[in-house]
């Protein structure tokens, strides 16, 4: 199954916006075809519009329904037949209806098994109304409308950095309050679990940051982070810190650990959107359907020029095929794993490469020359953990049965 064409739904966005322009960029390129199928929720009148003003000379067919998709070339899904005003820069009332109509239809798609994976362009959220409750962006919809019962948890992603947060996008003033252990833990054990489902990391290393700024421990640091640290490592999740944040991406620390789980959005989004170059992805953890976004807005001051880098959006795509493959082969894996055939002997001398110590509270950072880092345990001692090298397979000692 992981040979086969993945089926990549697309919803256009707002058609004021840099959708269409991401879109003809992304499939441009016929070498996707060989990995996917993809199908674009919008409308073939704007996408028409925006093809002959970028002059991209992009060819697609034109489809009513998921079962018409054809395979090696760029599908548009018709979602509405009504005519809508293109005021190209403007986030208008009929831009953000056209996007809540594409958004919707790719939604009852999913549930009839239309595709495999959704990727969306971006939307305004002051321009999106819909009629009976409050429209919290393409995110909250998908949840809404897919979730069954699930919370998401947005994971913005690059080629270096995975990041969510404890707290999310919310007021500061917000913050303190939503910094518990148990949101910790819970936050971390699902970055832990996307981490090892998602995108196959045996063994995640995770760090998490403190919530105060400098090197001294605060009262949160000292009552509710080191606590929730220390029950992960109990509890099998490889989790380490606290890190002060500024320290911890100024000198590149990121660069050891396979996630990091921020205190509060902004602390992760500041440094990640700084280091990313307009190629970052927010990947929307936590969801039965697999979901990713460019981390960007609709642009209106870019749109129409032709200007637009779509990277971020090929990006997703190309992170939405992987974790779909990956996700069939961890749970084809799990459901069927191996009996053991050997016995694993108890080695506590220093052979045993890959050691890591119990307790991750405390640990001061990685050295600048990635050497391993030293974490002080209970008894006084230091110990060495190695990054990174805990993703291979434990070097235990193997004996016949």
């Amino acid at each position: 199954m992981t040979n086969e064409k993945v089926r990549v739904a697309v919803t256009q966005g707002d058609t004021n916006g840099i959708g269409y322009e991401l879109i003809f960029k992304t499939f441009a390129d016929p070498d996707i075809f060989e990995l996917c199928t993809p199908v674009v929720y919008g409308s073939p009148k704007a996408a028409a519009y925006h093809n002959k003003l970028l002059a991209s000379q992009a060819t697609f067919s034109i489809v009513s329904n998921a079962g018409e998709v054809k395979d090696n070339r760029l599908n548009i899904l018709t979602t509405y037949d009504e005519e809508t005003k293109i005021d190209i820069g403007q986030p208008t009332a009929e831009s953000g209806l056209a996007a809540l109509k594409a958004l919707d239809r790719a939604m009852s798609d999913y549930r009839d098994n239309g595709y495999d994976v959704l990727v969306t362009t971006p939307i305004s959220k002051s321009n999106t109304k819909a009629d009976g409750f409050a429209f919290n962006g393409n995110a909250g919809y998908v949840e809404t409308s897919l979730g069954e019962g699930n919370k998401t948890m947005p994971i913005l992603c690059n080629e270096n950095m995975k990041i969510a947060s404890v707290a999310g996008d919310i007021l500061m003033k917000d913050v303190p309050a939503a910094i518990t252990k148990e949101n910790i833990k819970e936050k971390a054990k699902m970055l832990h679990k996307s981490m090892r489902r998602d995108f196959r990391i045996s063994n995640p290393r995770i760090a998490v940051l403190a919530l105060n700024p400098g090197n001294e421990p605060g009262k949160e640091e000292k009552e509710i982070i080191l606590p929730a640290v220390n029950e992960l490592a109990d509890e099998g999740v490889e989790a380490f810190g606290p890190y002060p944040a500024d320290e911890f991406f100024g000198n590149g620390y990121f660069n050891s650990f396979d996630a990091i789980l921020a205190m509060y959005y902004d602390q992760g989004a500041i440094p990640f959107k700084t280091l990313s170059q307009d190629t970052g992805i927010l990947y929307h953890a936590g969801l039965p359907v697999i979901f990713t976004e460019p981390d960007m807005t609709p642009c209106y001051d870019a749109a129409g020029k032709n200007i637009t880098d779509a990277g971020a959006l090929r990006n997703a795509v190309y992170m939405a095929i992987d974790i779909f493959r990956n996700r069939v082969e961890f749970d084809k894996a799990s459901a069927n794993p191996l009996k053991k055939l050997y016995h694993e002997k108890k080695d506590d001398s220093e052979k045993v490469r890959f050691a890591i110590p119990k307790k991750h509270s405390g640990a001061p950072f990685p050295p600048k020359d990635n050497a391993p880092a030293q974490k002080i345990s209970n008894d006084g001692t230091a110990d060495t953990a190695q990054p990174n090298e805990n993703k291979a397979d434990n070097s235990a000692e193997i004996k016949e049965v």
